[in-house]
């Protein structure tokens, strides 16, 4: 994938990382950087192996082998964020590597249940 597939995602206020099947970072948006700042910014070419504990790399290792969804929150700092990892897929139908979309929520969020 070149970086102008991406565009739509650079000023996106949610931070968006893309992987490869490999596992290599090969996309970061404006605020994904910002938000790892403290790691030097850019982590475009290094592993998530490299940035994840152990479990955490076991979670990765089935999410390109299955091509399947992780979803869930964290609380760091007094903020709260929704978490959402997916695969994504080549023209072929194979796994190309993960995207991950992260956003701050509300500590309390409505919930609507619709029919």
């Amino acid at each position: 994938m070149d970086k102008s597939s991406f565009e739509w995602a650079e000023n996106a206020q949610a931070a968006i990382t893309v992987c490869d099947e490999n596992a290599i970072i090969i996309f970061m948006n404006k605020r994904a950087r910002q938000v790892f700042s403290g790691r030097g910014g850019t982590l475009i070419g290094n592993s998530l192996y490299d940035c994840h504990n152990p479990k955490s790399a076991e979670k990765i290792r089935e999410l390109l082998k299955e091509g399947t969804t992780n979803n869930y929150t964290i609380s760091k700092n007094g903020i709260k964020k929704m978490i959402h990892q997916q695969a994504w897929f080549k023209e072929d139908g194979s796994v190309g590597g993960l995207t991950e979309i992260s956003f701050e929520i509300p500590q309390e969020m409505p919930h609507f249940v619709r029919s």
